[in-house]
């Protein structure tokens, strides 16, 4: 039988954005898959590069507009670092907690989705949002937002948290820790779940590496890589976690390594609620009082987003960013994919591609 081209997208339910995949295959055997993409570009770290420093945190929160607090920071971060603006100790604390709620919500969101791209129960993608919705709400009512949250400023945050804080977060994670428990019983015990996951577009550790992916993906493949072990930033150096690991690097380990994730970010904002300060300022600087001269030629900024390694490159001057350069694990994981499909079946193809969790507000960018 000789090749057929299929075109997938750029609309498509299961491309989770405007991707277009240019697909030949041999029957229903893939033979080579070409990501297409471009289709949202709207030149973020140009337009950076335009504005005065926090103007631009909320061009970072929409990359990633699933986990836009995690960009969000990884910018101010960088802005600290340019400017030589030390973080308040108590601001340390929460950021982590917050950053590791937003890891939650993320693959809370990955597995409902996940779940709907191989047509499997709608109910795990309801239980999958109503759980999110928890998490969101607690992020909401710290921040004043719902969706985009645009509330950290230099040194710490727009505005102090709601008496309630940590009593409402350990009851969200006892919710959560309970609620995501259930998902194995119709997920890790459902063999057509599995079996619609397992050997399917493998990685190998040697090559997950040349391809440069990060993040679970790379974790899946049995390289336990985590910027916030392997360069800890914050107070992820006192903490104790572990960094969950596949052995096959496919598509089932990738749905393993992100489950098992939400159970160590569960136990990474217990014990920052154990040890952080009773009492500590966490208000940042005023933008009103931002514009010292900077410091540095250069800053490298590396995070552990929950899609994977990103990391800000910036020239900063004295009232905004010189240049600005991303490195989005989206963009780098979605470069893969021909190397996880060739071989695979034309069903199979939303199921790895749904295992990469690519966003591309940041793919694009």
């Amino acid at each position: 039988m000789g090749l057929m081209r299929i075109n997938v997208g750029p609309i498509h339910p299961s491309t989770h954005g405007v991707l277009r995949l240019v697909v030949d295959v041999d029957g229903d055997t893939i033979k080579n898959v070409e990501p297409h993409i471009g289709f949202l570009h709207r030149g973020v770290e140009k337009l950076c590069e335009t504005r005065m420093y926090m103007q631009n945190p909320s061009y970072f929160e929409k990359l990633d507009y699933i986990s836009p607090l995690s960009w969000d920071e990884i910018y101010v971060s960088a802005v600290e670092q340019a400017l030589g603006i030390p973080v308040k100790e108590a601001a340390q604390w929460v950021r982590v907690i917050q950053l590791e709620l937003q890891r939650i919500a993320n693959h809370l969101l990955w597995i409902g989705t996940l779940c709907n791209d191989i047509g499997q129960m709608f109910t795990t993608f309801m239980w999958a949002f109503r759980d999110r919705a928890q998490v969101l709400k607690l992020l909401e009512d710290v921040s004043g937002g719902r969706m985009f949250y645009v509330h950290l400023r230099l040194g710490g945050f727009q505005r102090p948290l709601p008496p309630d804080f940590a009593e409402r977060t350990y009851n969200l994670t006892d919710y959560l820790e309970r609620n995501v428990l259930q998902y194995r019983d119709v997920l890790d015990e459902n063999p057509i779940f599995t079996e619609r996951l397992r050997n399917v577009g493998a990685i190998s550790e040697r090559d997950a590496i040349d391809y440069g992916v990060t993040g679970p993906v790379l974790r899946a493949s049995g390289v336990a890589e985590d910027v916030r072990k392997s360069k800890p930033y914050y107070v992820y150096d006192k903490l104790d976690f572990s960094i969950p690991t596949g052995t096959r690097g496919d598509s089932l380990d990738r749905y393993k390594v992100r489950y098992r994730e939400i159970f160590e970010s569960i136990k990474i904002i217990r014990q920052c609620l154990d040890m952080m300060p009773n009492e500590g300022d966490i208000v940042g600087m005023p933008i009103r009082l931002i514009g010292p001269p900077a410091k540095p030629d250069t800053v490298i900024v590396s995070r552990e987003l929950p899609k994977g390694e990103g990391i800000i490159y910036m020239v900063p001057d004295k009232q905004r960013p010189y240049r600005v350069s991303i490195r989005s694990p989206g963009f780098i994981n979605l470069a893969a994919l021909p190397k996880l499909s060739v071989g695979a079946k034309f069903a199979d193809l939303f199921a790895i591609f749904g295992s990469l969790d690519v966003i591309f507000g940041e793919t694009d960018r």
